[in-house]
């Protein structure tokens, strides 16, 4: 396990993580003294019919076992806390450090592998962790201080594990090494088996509707089975250590019975003693049995780890300027320039040489094909991504001059992926503006044309939505989610064809309604409509992510093409 998640195991758990080896190298004192006061009253007491220190010596084995059980019991509970703490700072730290990443970002791990790292590898690691501040601890401590007092009884006996030790750390070594590969191929496929679940619940309704389950199962299946391939590949060489463990062992016993026996019929060795090496010998095979035990969970969690610290270490893509005290006071913008590619190469452009100026407060359409990348160009305003070359203005300034948190607070988006969350419709809309009273709610919805429909539930605004908005329409989600990014009162409006879900007399009331009530506000309409873009200040052609021209309705249905192609088909006019 990397030593570095140690880190993330917080202030208050920390005592826990000491008290559970300290508890357990008590347990295991007890346990090793025992033996010791059994050959005692073996040796002595029972030659020498010595009833009261018989009785002395186990009073004391009793009371001894006694602390040794609490002992036991509270480097149990002390692991517990404390490996769950370290779970709890290791998600607090990987979920704040998606907060942090760019669409590259996740992107590059995919949002169901996130899942599994956040999920599955940190169980690994807390199960893990428990047993290696509690488990592991106890048997290399046991391990030498039955190996000392065997030594003490019998220093040529012991030689046996002088050659049994060596040989299965070497053993287990070279099997975990094998093993560790197949567990970080195995979680690899828990990724694709989390997509494919994830996929399948998103997208139930379009399943259902396109009868796929038989497909769906199939997709399933072949996920499930990698997984389980892969976990038994992994799982079978790890197996390989159990039937070696006891290889050694069986050869560890049969060559204790045979020398100590020997010893004993030659008057070297004692019965007591024997019994007693025959007790720390258990201990020590018990404890490299615990070894064997945790090297597997050991080699799981280690991939893990490596999984997690993946995530941790990844340099975000986009870097926050937090000090920064400029301010976004206006909504002008402008492209200079700019050149962009999902791929950071400059052979693989989305965007390629964009230069644009909008003054604030000018309402802009932009028209283009599908894959003319029009929703790339405005995702750059609020740094959803950086350009990979050229610069963007917003508000005279450029954008990486800002802190994150006061370009994004001025510019508003609603994205063409409508996500609505669980909660009230007046919780939703408050994501805009956590401190807007009711009133600047209601007059948003207004502007939005949501008042109207939000009233016809029983409950109006306290509506609950469930999970994702499944209980409005998809035009209504629309028009909530523009609510929402009217309640943050931007300099910057964005709405990336986010009226397609509704009809076209609505959609012209709402901008009817933004030209009233947020004249002052840069608005930016992505489009497949013409309509919803004929009144534009200006109008922005996109084509294979170029600007193919810029002007207004009766310029570009005058002179350019593309505009009056897409004008006179949705008009019915060949």
């Amino acid at each position: 396990m990397d030593k570095r998640l140690l880190a993330f195991l917080e202030k208050q758990y920390r005592k826990y993580a000491i008290l559970s080896p300290i508890t357990v190298i008590g347990e295991v004192i007890i346990e090793v003294y025992l033996p010791f006061l059994m050959a005692k009253i073996v040796d002595v007491g029972i030659p020498n019919m010595d009833m009261a220190y018989i009785r002395r010596m186990g009073i004391l084995m009793i009371v001894l076992a006694v602390i040794a059980l609490l002992l036991g019991v509270l480097s149990g509970v002390f692991a517990a806390i404390a490996s769950t703490g370290l779970s709890k700072g290791i998600r607090k730290a990987l979920f704040s450090k998606i907060q942090d990443f760019s669409f590259a970002n996740i992107d590059k791990f995919s949002t169901a592998s996130l899942i599994t790292r956040t999920t599955t590898d940190v169980n690994n690691i807390q199960l893990s962790f428990m047993m290696i501040i509690r488990i592991l601890m106890r048997a290399p401590v046991m391990l030498i201080c039955s190996a000392v007092m065997a030594y003490r009884i019998n220093p040529s006996l012991s030689r046996v594990f002088l050659i049994i030790i060596p040989l299965l750390a070497i053993a287990m070594g070279l099997i975990g090494y094998a093993t560790f590969r197949k567990f970080k191929e195995m979680l690899t496929h828990y990724d694709s088996m989390n997509k494919s679940v994830q996929e399948n619940l998103i997208g139930i309704r379009v399943v259902k509707s396109f009868v796929r389950k038989a497909y769906e199962n199939n997709k399933f299946l072949l996920a499930l089975t990698n997984v389980r391939t892969t976990q038994m590949q992994a799982e079978g060489r790890s197996f390989f250590i159990f039937p070696v463990l006891m290889f050694f062992t069986y050869a560890s016993v049969i060559s204790i019975a045979w020398f100590g026996g020997r010893q004993i019929m030659v008057g070297t060795m004692h019965a007591g003693q024997f019994f007693s090496f025959i007790s720390y010998s258990s201990q020590i095979l018990m404890s490299m049995m615990m070894i064997a035990m945790i090297f597997v969970s050991i080699i799981l969690s280690r991939a893990s780890a490596v999984r997690v610290m993946e995530v941790l270490d990844e340099e975000i893509d986009i870097k926050d300027n937090p000090d920064s005290t400029v301010q976004l006071e206006d909504g002008s913008i402008e492209f200079k320039d700019v050149d962009f590619s999902y791929a950071k190469s400059m052979d693989s452009l989305v965007l390629t040489n964009i230069n644009l100026s909008i003054k604030s407060g000018e309402t802009v359409g932009i028209i283009g094909g599908t894959g003319s990348a029009k929703s790339t160009l405005v995702q750059l305003i609020p740094r959803l991504y950086d350009t990979t070359s050229g610069t963007i203005l917003v508000g005279g300034h450029d954008v990486k001059d800002y802190a994150l948190r006061t370009l994004r607070d001025g510019v508003s988006m609603v994205l063409q992926n409508n996500v609505l969350f669980s909660g009230s419709i007046e919780e939703n809309l408050k994501w805009g503006n956590p401190d807007a009273t009711h009133e600047e709610v209601v007059a948003a919805c207004k502007s939005a044309c949501a008042d109207d429909f939000i009233n016809s539930f029983p409950e109006g605004y306290n509506t609950d939505l469930g999970q994702g908005g499944v209980n409005v329409s998809g035009g209504q989600k629309q028009r909530l989610c523009i609510a929402r990014a009217l309640i943050k009162n931007p300099k910057i409006l964005i709405l990336d064809d986010s009226t397609s879900a509704v009809d076209t007399a609505t959609d012209k009331k709402i901008r009817e309604a933004f030209s009233k009530y947020h004249a002052e506000t840069t608005k930016i309409i992505i489009a497949q409509r013409v309509s919803s873009v004929i009144e534009a200040d200006k109008i922005i052609v996109m084509d294979d992510g170029k600007i193919n021209a810029i002007g207004t309705h009766d310029e570009l249905l005058a002179d350019n093409k593309i505009y009056q192609e897409v004008y006179y088909s949705q008009r019915g006019v060949a």
